[in-house]
């Protein structure tokens, strides 16, 4: 469908935008963001992030809000995002944000990167 697309690690993400706040272009950083019909924040929680990325972050998913869709991936559930955001007040914020008209998609099961390894941890396991 042609969808302007953005992928981008959390991690990469917050750093942009504390650059920018730093440089005084946050706003432009949020506009460039907000641009792309579908963003995919990648990895979202494998690392905490302060109080000034939290509200960061938050007023980029503010921005595109019932605007464009946002995709994320995460191994953290949702009752615990209050630990990478810095609090629950926060975190419930983004929740409340994200998850309004969403699909969640829970994905059990072995780990896809490792599925080539799983042969060689079983022989390595039975020969110990």
């Amino acid at each position: 469908r042609r969808y302007s697309t953005y992928f981008i690690h959390f991690q990469e993400l917050i750093a942009q935008l504390k650059k920018a706040l730093l440089e005084n272009r946050l706003e432009y950083r949020l506009k460039h963001f907000s641009k792309y019909k579908v963003l995919i924040i990648d990895e979202i929680g494998y690392l905490p992030i302060d109080n000034d990325g939290a509200n960061l972050f938050f007023q980029l998913i503010s921005s595109r809000y019932e605007k464009s869709s946002t995709i994320i991936t995460t191994n953290v559930v949702f009752s615990e995002w209050g630990e990478i955001f810095g609090g629950a007040t926060i975190a419930n914020a983004i929740l409340d944000r994200l998850l309004h008209h969403s699909y969640v998609i829970f994905i059990k099961g072995p780990s896809y990167r490792l599925q080539s390894k799983t042969a060689y941890f079983s022989n390595t396991n039975q020969q110990n």
